[in-house]
Formats: C-alpha cells, structure tokens, sequence
C-alpha cells in the first residue's frame, strides 16, 4: 500500500502504536461533538480494524496521519466508500479526524489535498465526496479549501444517524476537471 507524503505529514499504514491516541480522540468530547456518540476503546479499536481491513483490500483508504516533525500520530484522512443508502452513492468520500491539539494548524486541509491528489491521479476518479453535519464548520472551512462545491439539493439526512441536531448533512464535490483546473 502506498504511502502519501506532504511537507509537514507522512499519510501511512496503521501501527499497533496508533491505538491508543486514536482512542483517545475518538473519546474527546470536541473532536466528536457532531458525530452520534463518542468511540470506548473496544468501539476506537473495531473502526482501526475495519480501516485496515478496507485498506489491505483496497490499497487505499483512511491514512493514519503522522506529524513528520515528531513523528506522533495525529489523525487520519483519506478516502472510503460510504457504507449506506444516499442519492449521491455510489461514491468515493474523502474525510479526515484529528486530535484537537492538531487543529488550526492546516494540517487537515493538506492532508486532504494529498488524498484528493491520490484519488484523481492514481485511482483516476472522476469525483469524490465530503460531507458533515450542517454545524460542523471546522470540516466545511477544509472542503471549501479543497475546492469542493456545496448545492444545497444535494443537503441530506443521513440514514445511520437518529439524533434529530445531527441528522441533516451537508454534502460536497469536487470533481476531477476543477481538481485539475485548479493544480494546473
């Protein structure tokens, strides 16, 4: 599986390493205030291992994501198949989560744009996805810097979510002609 490198962050394979800070800002009450429910271990644990498995099968998927200074885990970004029912899908969604003490330091936005870079030039996509709740201005302002679109026709509720604050989705594109558009 290839490893993606920008200048502050190694996107990688997962290490055993990686465990407990992942289960630890899946525990953070900031990190996940617009996501259902905060991760326990066991639960953190059980998304690393699907995580890997999706990669091992796929080649890529969601980067465990590496401060290159200090060489600490700090997150992940990258690509996956949505797994339920939506009007946009089949598609390719690109998403990242990060520690809190890593926020604000735009290592969100260039990790996403080396997943993007990724997913146009060696997976030859013609579009990827994003999408969050309505509130979750944190991950709006990244796919905004990306590039990516927002219609608000494509806004959504999201099936595997019953709390009615968290439901509503919002949902962005870029596709491969602006990816390109905008690099070049």
């Amino acid at each position: 599986m290839r490893e993606l490198e920008t200048e502050r962050l190694l996107l990688r394979r997962w290490r055993a390493g990686d465990r407990a800070p992942f289960a630890a800002l899946n525990a953070d009450p900031e990190v996940m205030r617009h996501f259902p429910e905060r991760l326990t271990r066991r639960q953190s644990d059980g998304l690393a291992d699907r995580i890997e498995l999706a990669m091992e099968r796929q080649g890529w998927g969601l980067w465990a994501m590496e401060d290159r200074a200090t060489g600490r885990f700090i997150g992940f970004t990258g690509l996956a198949r949505p797994g339920f029912q939506a009007p946009f899908m089949p598609a390719v969604e690109i998403g990242w989560r990060l520690e809190r003490a890593a926020w604000g330091h735009g290592f969100a936005s260039e990790a996403a744009c080396a997943a993007a870079q990724f997913a146009f030039d060696e997976l030859a996509l013609e579009e990827i996805v994003s999408l969050a709740v309505i509130a979750n201005d944190r991950s709006r302002a990244v796919m905004r810097r990306l590039g990516m679109t927002h219609d608000p026709a494509d806004d959504f509720d999201h099936p595997l979510v019953e709390q009615p604050h968290l439901r509503r989705h919002v949902l962005y594109r870029l596709s491969a002609a602006r990816w390109w558009a905008t690099v070049d």
